[in-house]
């Protein structure tokens, strides 16, 4: 008689672990298409970079604008960083979170202005050579 209840106690453990498995595995496997789904998105792509910020997150973070590829919002990037990351040094009482933060923001910027930077460097360059391939009108 014992034995009987064992054995039912197994199966149905075994059962119910079972169930438990195949919907994870239901889960794990959707989760894992929606993410590769997203990660071909070009736009996900290029608001998030391996910081984890969007640029419009770090910009608010430093309180300055987007980068519009001029040297002068760099400067003021660089002294809203200066200011809030020694402003919060654990020393000072201030927050390590915090600062990574600020840290994380300034180098999100920096990305998006290199990005931005390129760009423009490589639309010169286009420009350049559909005036050399262009021929002279006369």
């Amino acid at each position: 008689m014992a034995h009987r209840i064992i054995s039912q106690i197994v199966f149905t453990g075994a059962r119910v672990f079972g169930r438990a498995f195949a919907e994870a595995y239901k889960q794990a496997s959707a989760s894992q298409r929606y993410a590769a789904a997203n990660s071909n998105n070009s736009t996900a792509a290029k608001s998030m970079s391996s910081s984890g910020l969007t640029l419009d997150e770090a910009c608010r973070i430093l309180n300055v604008s987007p980068p519009r590829g001029g040297q002068a919002s760099l400067d003021r990037v660089h002294e809203q960083f200066k200011r809030l990351f020694d402003m919060n040094d654990p020393k000072k009482g201030g927050s390590f979170y915090l600062q990574s933060k600020v840290l994380r923001a300034r180098e999100r910027i920096e990305l998006e202005a290199q990005r931005l930077k390129r760009q423009e460097q490589m639309n010169a360059h286009l420009r350049q050579e559909q005036q050399q391939q262009s021929p002279p009108s006369s």
